[in-house]
Parts: structure tokens; C-alpha cells; sequence
């Protein structure tokens, strides 16, 4: 495990447009087949007291939300999953369809790519997309290269 830099341009879609951008520090490692990464989520993200927590590997990502808010949201090109979304407020099935899923991590970092619909009872509510940079620390700031 090794710490890192991990740079998050989140995009929803749901009506107007929400754009969050936000660099943290996090760990990467690996596990079987799977590069990993983790960091906890801040006030900024709304989701303060939850660890956040990415599973790659090159036709899937998981990603586990433990904490204040509980989610495990699986990611695979072309195909749908469904999955409990927790939060203080309650819980509810969401549908998460991915459009586009571009992995360009390894052991050292890289970069990843989700473009993905969340849908209730299959209407979509919003059309989200990440852009995430994992790098080792260092004095120059990341250039996302997807």
C-alpha cells in the first residue's frame, strides 16, 4: 500500500449540471487481479465520515462506500447492476447503467474514466461521469490523459 494524490472531476446530470472537482490523499495498492485505491469523502462531497473505496480491474470497477453513507455500485460496460444506496436519511434500489468504463491504472497510479445513468424502477435520473487521476505525490499537478 502507498500513499497517494488522487485528483476527482465528478460530473451529474439531472436537470442543470453539478461539477465537483477535488484533489485528496488516499492509498493505492494492490489486490488479486485488482488495482485499488481509497480515500475518505469530505464535507465538500457531502458525504463526510465515508470512506470511498475504488476496485479496477480492466472491464470492471467497484466501488464501495462505507460510513455515513453505504453503497456498493458495480461498473461494467454495456451492462446494468443494481444496488442499495444507504444513507442517515434512509435507503433505496438504484440502477446503474455504464456507457463508457476507460481504466489506464497500475500499481504506480493512472488515470480512469466512468460515464454511467442512475436510474429508479428503470426511469434515469441522472447522467453522471468521473474523471479520476491517481498519482504518486510530487510538486506538479496531475493533466488527466483520457
Amino acid at each position: 500500500m502507498k500513499n497517494v494524490i488522487i485528483s476527482i472531476k465528478g460530473t451529474q446530470r439531472a436537470g442543470d449540471s453539478e461539477v465537483i472537482e477535488f484533489v485528496t490523499c488516499g492509498e493505492l495498492w494492490r489486490e488479486g487481479e485488482f488495482t485499488a485505491f481509497s480515500y475518505m469523502e469530505s464535507e465538500m462531497t457531502g458525504m463526510e465520515g465515508t470512506r470511498t473505496t475504488f476496485r479496477v480491474s480492466p472491464q470492471r470497477v467497484t466501488l464501495t462506500r462505507e460510513g455515513t453513507t453505504s453503497a456498493q455500485m458495480v461498473f461494467e460496460q454495456g451492462k446494468k447492476h443494481v444496488f442499495l444506496y444507504e444513507t442517515p436519511y434512509g435507503s433505496t434500489s438504484l440502477g446503474v447503467d455504464t456507457r463508457r468504463l476507460v481504466d489506464r491504472l497500475d500499481d504506480t497510479g493512472g488515470d480512469m474514466e466512468l460515464q454511467y445513468a442512475v436510474d429508479v424502477d428503470s426511469a434515469i435520473v441522472s447522467e453522471n461521469s468521473f474523471i479520476i487521476n491517481v498519482r504518486e505525490p510530487s510538486g506538479t499537478p496531475p493533466t488527466p490523459k483520457i
